[in-house]
């Protein structure tokens, strides 16, 4: 069953007249975690904005899985992006309010995760009483909690130092075996996509069309240990020499 599927995608800006997007399609499956790699500026948030319908595309369709009566898309951004004057479990009830529940339900369906995402005693705190990698799970929680039928995360964890970043991707890694969401993320960290994907997409030429697919074929349970293994290594290096490629192929199309 296909969580979400793409068919025949173009995009461009109306005040361009440079395709972003061009002739693009895709599909994931239902709890498959994929991730997409490309180089910086090249339409990866814009790919995720045409999901979430705040562009529309000049071509194609979008089309996605109901799990109820709703069509809910979970999204996770880069900043955390929480509402500085609600408190932490009012800023993760806030999306179920929104659908329609009473403000004290919404507060006990929230409440009952924090234990879960680490946030347990956290719940009458304001954002800026919290680290960074807090906020982060706060802001995750406010996006799974309406049990949307897919999840975007958008670089979740690039605003954060090295050591918080390893240790929100551990947490991520183990709550993703747990709860079997269906993700498509964006990273430019490719240990991060092989740690946390079934599936990683390389754009190998611009603008999109053609993504390559690379199965990660890595069992799991996964942790840091695995990040040492042969296998790694080997996914690693080939996906290095194909992102070398699509640069060499730019600089020769600029010159």
């Amino acid at each position: 069953m296909k969580a979400l599927e793409i068919n025949n995608l173009s995009f461009k800006y109306k005040d361009s007249e440079k395709l972003i997007i061009d002739d693009l399609s895709l599909s994931i499956g239902k709890n498959e975690f994929v991730t997409i790699i490309a180089p910086s500026g090249t339409g990866k948030s814009t790919l995720f904005r045409l999901i979430l319908g705040l562009l529309k595309p000049l071509d194609g369709s979008i089309n996605i899985a109901r799990e109820s009566d709703k069509n809910i898309i979970g999204y996770m951004p880069q900043k955390d992006s929480l509402m500085p004057w609600r408190n932490i479990l009012d800023n993760t009830s806030v999306g179920l309010e929104l659908n329609g529940c009473s403000k004290r339900e919404s507060r006990k369906t929230a409440a009952s995760y924090f234990k879960d995402f680490g946030l347990e005693g956290t719940e009458k705190y304001y954002p800026h009483e919290l680290s960074g990698g807090m906020r982060q799970r706060a802001s995750f929680l406010r996006a799974i909690v309406n049990k949307p039928s897919i999840l975007l995360l958008d670089e979740p964890f690039s605003s954060l130092d090295a050591l918080t970043r390893r240790k929100m991707q551990a947490w991520l890694l183990e709550l993703c075996q747990k709860e079997s969401n269906t993700v498509f993320m964006i990273t430019h960290d490719i240990e991060e996509a092989l740690l946390l994907s079934d599936r990683i997409l390389i754009c190998t030429e611009l603008p999109y069309k053609n993504l390559k697919s690379i199965e990660v074929g890595i069992k799991r349970p996964r942790n840091y240990e695995t990040t040492l293994s042969g296998e790694f290594t080997e996914l690693k290096r080939v996906i290095l020499n194909i992102l070398d490629e699509l640069e060499e192929n730019k600089r020769g199309k600029a010159e």
